[in-house]
């Protein structure tokens, strides 16, 4: 591995080392399925080996599904951005997660423990045991309690979504034990923490969100070790999740303004949190330790007349993008998880998740301003018509 560099460099360099050598400054786009070869030989050694521990296949490509040189440069600075030895991208963030635990149950380890809150559909799939997996619930402190012999995996993510509830993750791994730990890690990102200098085994990305940065893009990332890489790879290739080269191009342009944008759409995120946190019309306002750029507010109105009352601000779901968008959790991201479960682990029915982008934090806030006036004149409305007709 090369000699470690600041982020700020790796966002740009990472994955593009070699293009002087090659005579060009952007990273082409290699958008072929299949690769021509004379040596069959030679391709049934490379086929053989990546059967062997999923290792990358040296040499020329072989075939689209097996690994392709755009998303690899994308991997390759991922890696280096979360202090990894490999990265393995997939089509979608819930592909990568899926990947995860169909390694950990071709182990015969298919419990799982986890923490709520997680993203709805990462809690749905573990619930559903819709790949076989079982997984037991638990707060950080029962983590170690929970463990058995068949427990292929700790889940957990923080700050964690929709709440931002944030986790002690050095603890949380010392808890695992010998089991590996999964950090989502999406909004967070590595420039504000890596989990694996915590103790995470594995470090889980939707990169759809702050690693596209732009809304354009769909795509899912494990950082991990070689080993576990390999397991991965193998997986995607028998399941065929993989990524499209141009979503690969599309990240690995992302990562390069991700230091900048992040750290710009926190100081936003900051600067609102501290004014919905002042405002009799909210009750109660979520924001990490670390910062970020995720503001979780629960208002003393109606949530949806806010949503449906912005105007700058698009009420969308997902996050991460240079816009800000604001969402209902309970309508929306986690509506697929048991409504007692969701309001357990603290999303409940007035809380609204902003995503805060780019734009000047002054008409950032004359928005939302508005949208809050707007709940909460419709609400004293309709308190005081209920009250008329008694």
């Amino acid at each position: 591995m090369p000699a470690p560099r600041a982020l700020a460099t790796e966002a740009v360099h990472a994955g593009r080392d070699d293009l002087a050598r090659q005579g060009v400054h952007a990273p082409p786009i290699d958008l072929s399925t299949t690769y021509p070869s004379y040596d069959s030989r030679g391709e049934a050694a490379r086929i053989d080996a990546f059967a062997a521990d999923g290792a990358e296949p040296e040499g020329p490509p072989v075939y689209g599904r097996l690994g392709n040189p755009t998303v690899a440069r994308f991997e390759t600075a991922l890696a280096r951005l979360e202090g990894t030895e490999s990265a393995v991208a997939f089509a979608t963030g819930m592909a990568a997660l899926s990947a995860v635990l169909l390694v950990r149950n071709a182990m015969g380890l298919r419990h799982v423990v986890a923490v709520r809150p997680l993203y709805g559909c990462s809690d749905h799939l573990l619930t559903a045991g819709l790949l076989g997996s079982e997984v037991t619930w638990v707060d950080p402190a029962g983590i170690a309690d929970a463990l058995r012999p068949d427990t292929g995996l700790v889940m957990v993510e923080s700050p964690a979504n929709p709440t931002l509830a944030e986790l002690d993750l050095r603890a949380v791994a010392h808890a695992c034990g010998s089991v590996p730990l999964l950090a989502d890690n999406t909004f967070a990102t590595p420039v504000l923490q890596r989990p694996v200098e915590q103790g995470a085994r594995l470090v889980l990305h939707s990169a759809t969100k702050y690693l596209g940065g732009h809304g354009d893009v769909m795509g899912g990332v494990v950082a991990c070790d070689e080993e576990f890489a390999g397991r991965l790879r193998q997986v995607r290739f028998a399941t065929g999740g993989v990524l499209h080269p141009l979503a690969g191009y599309l990240l690995l342009r992302g990562l390069s303004t991700l230091p900048v944008r992040v750290r710009a759409a926190s100081s936003n995120a900051a600067e609102l949190a501290g004014r919905l946190a002042a405002d009799p019309r909210v009750t109660c306002v979520h924001y990490p330790r670390i910062g970020g750029a995720m503001v979780a507010f629960e208002v003393a109105g109606d949530p949806h007349d806010v949503i449906a009352s912005v105007r700058l601000i698009t009420p969308a779901v997902s996050l991460g993008s240079v816009d800000t968008l604001i969402q209902h959790p309970a309508s929306i991201s986690h509506r697929i998880v048991d409504a007692d479960d969701r309001r357990g682990a603290g999303v409940s029915d007035r809380l609204l998740r902003l995503s805060v982008g780019l734009e000047d934090v002054e008409d950032l806030w004359a928005d939302l301003d508005r949208a809050l006036g707007t709940a909460s004149g419709r609400g004293r409305v309709l308190r005081e018509a209920a009250v008329a007709n008694g």
